[in-house]
């Protein structure tokens, strides 16, 4: 017994020794604490001792030899140098401060070119807005819906010849040219063609022109000469007004390169529909509903200068990068709230009073446009005024709707500065002096 007690202390002696002249890392060290715990409860039976050793002298050579079979270093040394080894899997870019304010800082240089080369000023309002949509996209999502309508009304397209059909394209000649005017244009716009290929346009000269305004100037005169005067002012128009304050100080320049080149269709469809609009790319559409409850050219030309105004203000393709961002906004927002209380509040405070606005502009800018058409601009507020009675006008309408309400556009249209400045031009205009640069 006493010869075993003197053999284990030499052995022990023996293993002390040779610890102190290697130095061992952290990991080996739990590696020795391991084989010497193990010899300890295995002194007794040799060959379980030695089969241990060996296989702890493997596990230390597998995870603590870097170079053991070209294996890949798990871990790393700190400052410190205390060994940790790496989480497995791909590194969180998230985890290094240096690389998230690279990414950060290049989309933020990203999104603000992005969004300085894509802002544009509105003709006449000079309202800067941020349209995502390209021209040339815009233009063929306009020309696609509307071979998209010509197939869908095929039967009831009135052909060129009609009646209905030449009123409504002189009428539109007309706005258009004036648009040309307001622009101050330098290049002569191709003439303006009929979409139905039923038939061929026939004599459109001065004397058709004579004979359909004839039909309404004599009655148009007797009941809308002097019925606006300065006191029927009821709303302003401030937001118009300091927008183009800050347009004209900052030497803002209409955007109005969309509309070069346009090939300008009309179609008149026959349904008893009260409605009428202009696509992206020049393509306007009336119902013959419309014309049936509206009989003068100035109340046609009201309605038609407002739907060109959206295709001059880019209403179309500003609507669809407004809705993009509303989608995101209420993707967020449905992390939070339920969906169906955040689709209600964004349609009531967003959505909705956008449509509003532009509807509002496009007022503005048609007024303009059927001003310096020849059009008395003081049937405007009128018709906007009938529609409303058609369509059903509520007090609910101005907050429940994507249209102002007919009495509230009427009173906007009626008051003295932007009335002022329309029935400037639709003077100058009938006394044979066109004004140019009016948008």
């Amino acid at each position: 017994m006493a010869y075993y007690r003197r053999a284990k202390a030499a052995l022990d002696a023996f293993r002390n020794l040779s610890s102190k002249a290697v130095p061992k890392s952290p990991v080996q060290e739990s590696c020795s604490r391991v084989y010497s715990n193990g010899s300890a409860n295995s002194a007794k039976f040799s060959s379980g001792f030695y089969s241990y050793s060996c296989i702890s002298q493997r596990l230390r050579n597998s995870y603590c030899n870097p170079n053991f079979n070209t294996a890949k270093r798990y871990y790393y040394v700190d400052r410190y140098h205390v060994q940790h080894f790496r989480p497995r899997g791909p590194r969180k870019w998230l985890q290094n401060p240096r690389t998230v304010f690279i990414v950060v800082v290049i989309g933020s240089g990203a999104f603000i070119t992005l969004y300085l080369g894509n802002l544009e000023t509105v003709p006449y309002t000079k309202r800067t807005h941020f349209v995502l949509l390209s021209k040339a996209v815009e233009r063929q999502l306009g020309e696609s819906q509307f071979q998209q309508m010509k197939a869908a009304f095929k039967s009831k397209i009135l052909p060129a010849i009609h009646p209905d059909s030449v009123r409504v394209r002189l009428i539109a000649k007309d706005i258009i040219e004036a648009l040309q005017r307001g622009l101050k244009h330098e290049t002569v716009w191709s003439d303006m063609g009929y979409a139905s290929t039923e038939t061929d346009f026939v004599n459109e000269g001065r004397a058709a022109r004579d004979t359909l305004r004839a039909l309404s100037e004599n009655s148009e005169r007797g009941k809308t000469e002097g019925k606006w005067h300065q006191e029927d002012e009821i709303l302003d128009d401030k937001w118009v007004q300091q927008s183009r304050k800050k347009g004209q100080e900052k030497g803002l320049q209409s955007a109005t390169s969309h509309l070069d080149g346009l090939n300008w269709e009309v179609l008149v469809v026959n349904e008893p529909v009260i409605n009428a609009f202009c696509l992206p790319g020049g393509k306007i559409v009336v119902f013959t509903g419309l014309l049936e409850h509206f009989r003068t050219d100035a109340e046609i030309a009201t309605i038609i200068g407002h739907e060109v105004a959206h295709a001059v203000a880019r209403h179309a393709a500003e609507g669809i990068t407004k809705n993009l961002w509303f989608a995101i906004l209420q993707l967020i927002l449905y992390q939070f709230v339920m969906p169906d209380v955040v689709n209600t509040m964004s349609t009531l405070f967003l959505r909705l009073p956008f449509s509003r606005k532009m509807e509002m502009e496009a007022d503005y800018i048609g007024l303009l446009l059927i001003a310096s058409s020849g059009y008395d601009p003081r049937v405007a507020p009128k018709v906007y005024e009938k529609l409303g009675q058609i369509a059903g006008d509520s007090k609910l309408r101005d907050y429940l709707s994507t249209h102002p309400s007919g009495k509230k556009r009427a009173q906007l249209l009626a008051q003295a500065k932007v009335m002022e400045e329309a029935l400037a031009i639709y003077r100058e205009e009938r006394a044979g002096y066109g004004i140019e640069g009016f948008l």
